[in-house]
């Protein structure tokens, strides 16, 4: 406030259109004084879970102990990610799933990366307009709910592919504890109860889901009871014996053809059976020295997330300060600019093949990008013909480190909460609703946030655009970083700040995780922050810069592992806005 007391006196003497000049160079100083002092480490410090050999972390400790068990008894990163998920698909029904899609990203201890691809397709019969009535409205919420919703579900197809390519273990070691809790089931927590109760009217729409869900297929199971799932048991054992044809054929099959045409959906039993996953190439980035890996395309995580970074990488951001002004400014304009690329560009790689991402991942166009922002000033978010569709942000996480050195960064999903609330009958699984995440109205974009550009428009056997962001970070060729969240848009996001806060802010993992978060996406032109997320202080000399602040409630729950080579320590955090999640190691 000194400087404030010095210059605002000289300036009022001045003329009106050479004062209005002053004030704003009067703004601009005092604002960098204020703001690039850096804050001290924040008060949400937090220890991380400490191992020598290896680590798993998910969002439910039963499904840790899974993974965690198959390593010790001799399996790789691999065995122990896939375990997990098929645990999970019993524990976390809301997100874990079979029904669902996702992506894996591997690295193995020299620095060699793959990816899977497995997620949902359009069934044979989509077409960009399915889901609008006569007047051209999207009929019944019908890309979000009933039949049409269902995308083909690509998770036993991934899971067993990556396990078939890079696992040491047979399918039966793997999936076995996942056909144990369904069958004999595992205590309800207080976080499953509380959506039992939530959703309960939802379930009771679809008998199968009401049976499945609901004691009797009427009331909640409390917290501490056991609930069991005996049909999803069978399924399991259908795909332990048979593989993937145990899903993606026969009795199986049949049973999802049927409940999908029930209400109202298209999936075939040719969709089912010619469904496949796909290894794919990751997208490669590097920051401040490090080596950075991602999903690629039908994923737009991957870049998005090292385009935010080359911005970001020409500006000494440790000394902005963690989430003072000047570090969120600048954070929010890389981010405004790169999710406009991404509404611009990406969509399936099958059928946008010139998804720019040559131009998009290089140093000299994120410093083209870095000319555009000013430091003193908010960006604008034009209407432009491009805006989002809503995602899903029910999805979950797994981080693995092998006592090896490999590691697997996991991301899978059944879109909204529960997916599309639709238990197959006589299987006892859910489906996804993954449909939603196509642009539902070809060529119509406005104000609402909903998109119609043609990249991510619905197409025969096309897979949805997805903000998932599995990510690797690899130092001097093995790597340190596995780190990857549920959250929708808000994804990639998070995933860039957790980065930031080991590489620039020298947090431990725990506290990278924990520390408060934002979110910007272009549109709508508003910046969504965690409440305690920064200072009071600070938010009003954001909000000063132009800065529209809208206050969420969580953002995203981290599953994270870091790993110092030179102490040999492993460290994990399982974030603590997750209420089970558990990272454990050995």
């Amino acid at each position: 406030m000194v400087l404030a007391s010095i210059y605002i006196p000289i300036a009022c003497m001045l003329k009106t259109t050479t004062r209005t000049i002053a004030f704003k160079i009067i703004a601009a100083v005092i604002l960098l004084c204020f703001i690039q002092l850096p804050l001290p480490l924040p008060s949400y410090a937090r220890a991380p879970v400490k191992a020598q050999r290896a680590m798993v972390v998910t969002s439910h400790r039963l499904a840790s102990e899974v993974g965690l068990g198959v390593m010790r008894d001799g399996g790789n990163a691999v065995d122990a990610a896939v375990a997990a998920a098929f645990a999970l698909a019993v524990v976390l029904p809301s997100a874990g799933n079979i029904g669902g899609g996702g992506f894996m990203l591997y690295m193995d201890t020299g620095g060699k990366a793959t990816t899977f691809d497995f997620r949902e397709k359009a069934p044979m019969g989509a077409t960009a307009d399915m889901f609008l009535d006569s007047v051209g409205g999207i009929k019944d919420r019908s890309n979000h709910e009933g039949g049409l919703s269902v995308g083909v579900p690509g998770t036993v197809a991934g899971l067993l592919l990556a396990r078939e390519r890079l696992g040491s273990k047979p399918l039966s070691r793997l999936i076995q504890p996942a056909i144990e809790l369904a069958e004999n089931g595992f205590p309800v927590s207080f976080a499953l109860h509380a959506d039992m109760k939530a959703y309960a009217t939802e379930f009771k729409k679809y008998p199968s889901t009401a049976k499945a869900f609901l004691k009797n297929g009427m009331h909640t199971y409390h917290p501490g009871e056991i609930w069991k799932q005996p049909e999803l048991a069978n399924t399991l054992r259908l795909i332990k014996k048979r593989g993937k044809e145990g899903f993606y054929t026969g009795r199986n099959a049949e049973l999802i053809v049927k409940t999908v045409e029930k209400y109202g959906g298209i999936i075939t039993l040719d969709d089912l059976a010619s469904y496949e996953a796909i290894e794919r190439e990751p997208v490669q980035g590097t920051y401040r020295g490090y080596s950075i890996y991602s999903m690629g395309p039908p994923s737009s995580g991957g870049v998005v997330l090292i385009e935010m970074l080359n911005i970001l990488e020409g500006y000494d951001i440790k000394q902005f300060g963690h989430n003072s002004t000047l570090y969120m400014h600048a954070l929010t304009e890389a981010m405004r600019l790169a999710y406009l690329d991404r509404a611009r560009y990406m969509g399936g790689p099958d059928y946008n093949p010139a998804l720019h991402l040559e131009k998009l991942l290089s140093k000299a166009y994120a410093k083209k990008l870095r000319g555009k922002i000013s430091l003193t000033r908010a960006g604008v978010s034009a209407v432009l013909d491009v805006r989002f569709v809503t995602e899903g942000q029910h999805t979950t996480h797994i981080s693995v480190l092998d006592p090896m050195g490999n590691a697997v960064s996991l991301t899978y999903t059944i879109e909204r909460r529960y997916g599309s609330k639709i238990v197959v009958e006589g299987a006892g699984f859910l489906l996804n609703n993954e449909m939603g995440d196509f642009n539902p109205v070809p060529g119509e974009t406005n104000e609402s946030g909903r998109i119609g550009t043609p990249p991510n428009l619905a197409a025969p056997g096309k897979r949805m655009l997805s903000s998932m962001t599995p990510t690797i970070v690899a130092k001097d060729g093995s790597p340190i970083l596995v780190v990857g969240t549920p959250g929708g848009r808000t994804i990639i996001n998070t995933v860039l700040q957790v980065i930031l806060n080991v590489i620039d802010h020298g947090m431990n993992i725990a506290t990278a995780v924990e520390a408060g978060r934002f979110h910007h996406q272009w549109f709508p032109d508003s910046t969504f922050i965690e409440k305690w997320a920064t200072t009071i202080d600070s938010l009003k000399i954001y909000r000063s810069l132009g800065h529209t602040v809208e206050f969420s409630k969580l953002q995203g729950q981290v599953m994270a592992i870091l790993v110092d080579h030179k102490s040999g320590v492993i460290q994990g955090a399982a974030d603590g806005r997750s209420p089970n999640g558990a990272a454990l190691g050995y």
